[in-house]
């Protein structure tokens, strides 16, 4: 694939875009003792995330998790010894790998039990269960017509 100098100007200036709107990492680490990826931005704040929640590092052994490399412009983590890629902006919105790995993360997060869990299911049954859809129902009483 041959890429033009009018391709290559615009990709250029994308990528100043996304450095101009931040945040850029300036440092990132392995913390084993409490299982977080931690990464200092430019400006000096800190951002980490559990290692368990990332795409390509969940089941990751610490020996490969500690070597950690910085794009150039700031704004990707790359783990050599994985071949795993992140996106800074990405993980500080809450996007830890690609749309399905986080479907999965979020059917852990609702598959969890606790007694909060728990006393809530239960006052909703006493009002009668878990509220019907709406839309649902109205599609069940036209389909006999």
């Amino acid at each position: 694939m041959v890429i033009t100098k009018d391709q290559f100007k615009a990709a250029n200036a994308r990528g100043a875009a996304a450095v101009a709107r931040g945040p850029i990492a300036q440092a990132a680490r392995y913390d084993s003792r409490r299982g977080l990826i931690v990464i200092t931005l430019e400006g000096g704040c800190e951002f980490a995330f559990p290692v368990a929640l990332a795409e390509g590092l969940a089941d990751a052994p610490r020996s490969k998790l500690r070597k950690i490399k910085i794009s150039p412009n700031g704004l990707g983590l790359h783990w050599p010894l994985l071949d795993a890629d992140l996106y800074v902006p990405g993980l500080i919105e809450g996007a830890f790998g690609s749309r399905r790995w986080m479907q999965q993360i979020g059917k852990l997060g609702g598959s969890s039990r606790s007694s909060i869990k728990a006393e809530a299911s239960r006052e909703n049954g006493k009002r009668g269960g878990r509220p019907r859809d709406r839309a649902a129902a109205l599609r069940n009483a036209t389909s006999f017509l």
